[in-house]
């Protein structure tokens, strides 16, 4: 005989909370660039974080926008030792499961060579031996690309962007211009109506009508250029310095700028260079893994990658994106290794940097540099920059770089701000 049972029914606190409104909570803790962590708390770029730290995140996000009912908020601060077996972590755990089977996050186990009782659960109170670990999918960063791009738009107010117009006129697809007769090698995008009245001007109106090549006409439309884009990224510890984190911000404009390259430039390449002690090149999906170091600053270095990067792009234009607080302060020498020096503006090291700008200029390769600070010595240092690349120069705060740089992506606008 079936049975059916019956229980009280218990509401889910979070029910109307949707996954995209976890992950703009969640938005800091996972674009998070070390700023919190201690000189000797650096973690490795490609350093795995642990379902406890997510949970603890998301339970702070929670209750600093307070969306924890205050029934559950008093039950964890009065029972904060039995915080693991409550309603509330119970509810959050199914929080992060959602987002797992999402697609937001994988997760990782522990071996299953661990003992049972070593086996981590999901809570504040968790050693981190043997904690289960977790990775954001592609999925979740174009959210944040898509979320990061939505809000620095927003704040620019009514715009609209397509692709790199330029002042060429071409034959294409669409019909933004005028007409003109058709030339040898023209895409057919045939104007009907002024080829038809081309013909009855130089044969009159008679039926059949004649038509000759000199009687085509064909629309013309905008030139529209595909742009190779580098994007360097100053990854040394100055950038979480000072009582102000600089590198979140460039993290977030890079995702947004990932973002509106794949839905309104898709001609248009983007690549990272992250320049510290040396320099590499970040695949976009390892972007928000990537924390600052006890680094110094090897601009020269970088540029020499952007260049290698930018040689193998078929594009029409080609640039380097430079986002930076600080001066060049490391060079690599023909030996291998690399000098460094802190204090001042480096003769050598600022010399041998700008003779890699005057090759980017030799390459026709400008350098739209990004400024996140003040000093007058460095205001001198990017203005020289400027001068011999022949680009751009913009010195702004975390503030409103997003604002600056995508504006210039996308107007491709000849001025300085300062």
């Amino acid at each position: 005989m079936k049975f059916i049972k019956y229980s009280k029914y218990v509401p889910d606190p979070f029910d109307g909370l949707s996954t995209e409104e976890l992950l703009g909570l969640l938005q800091d803790f996972l674009l998070d660039s070390g700023f919190y962590n201690s000189y000797y708390g650096f973690q490795e770029m490609n350093g795995q974080r642990t379902m406890e730290e997510l949970h603890q995140a998301l339970l702070e996000a929670l209750r600093d926008q307070g969306k924890i009912p205050d029934q559950l908020l008093q039950q964890m601060l009065q029972n904060w030792e039995e915080y693991q077996n409550s309603e509330l972590a119970k509810a959050i755990n199914k929080l992060l499961e959602r987002l797992a089977e999402e697609g937001y996050v994988t997760i990782e186990q522990p071996n299953p060579g661990q003992k049972e009782e070593d086996q981590p659960g999901v809570g504040p109170q968790m050693g981190r031996e043997g904690q289960a670990k977790f990775e954001i999918t592609d999925k979740a960063l174009d959210f944040l690309g898509f979320k990061t791009l939505k809000d620095l738009l927003g704040s620019l107010g009514k715009s609209s962007f397509g692709r790199h117009d330029t002042r060429e006129l071409a034959t294409g697809v669409e019909s933004d211009g005028s007409s003109r007769r058709y030339e040898f090698g023209d895409t057919m995008n045939l104007d009907v109506n002024a080829t038809l009245l081309s013909a009855i001007h130089n044969h009159g109106l008679r039926v059949p009508l004649e038509l000759d090549y000199p009687d085509l006409q064909v629309r013309q439309c905008e030139y529209q250029s595909s742009c190779a884009t580098v994007l360097m990224l100053d990854c040394s510890h100055s950038m979480i310095l000072y009582g102000e984190d600089r590198f979140t911000p460039a993290k977030k404009v890079a995702l947004a700028l990932t973002h509106l390259l794949r839905t309104q430039y898709p001609g248009d390449t983007l690549h990272l260079v992250l320049f510290h002690d040396s320099a590499e090149e970040m695949p976009l999906a390892e972007l928000a893994r990537v924390r600052v170091g006890p680094y110094y600053t090897n601009t020269r270095e970088g540029l020499r990658l952007a260049q290698r990067i930018l040689s193998r792009q078929k594009k029409d234009m080609r640039q380097i994106v430079m986002i930076t607080d600080g001066k060049p302060s490391a060079l690599t020498l023909e030996d291998g290794r690399i000098y460094k020096n802190a204090f001042g503006l480096d003769p050598l090291v600022v010399s041998e940097t700008l003779h890699e700008v005057a090759r980017c200029r030799r390459n026709g390769i400008p350098i739209n540099t990004f400024m996140l600070a003040s000093d007058f010595g460095l205001v001198s240092f990017v203005q020289k920059v400027t001068e011999i690349c022949r680009g751009k120069a913009y010195f702004t705060t975390p503030y409103t770089l997003g604002q600056y740089l995508l504006m210039d992506y996308m107007q491709k606008k000849i001025k300085h701000i300062h």
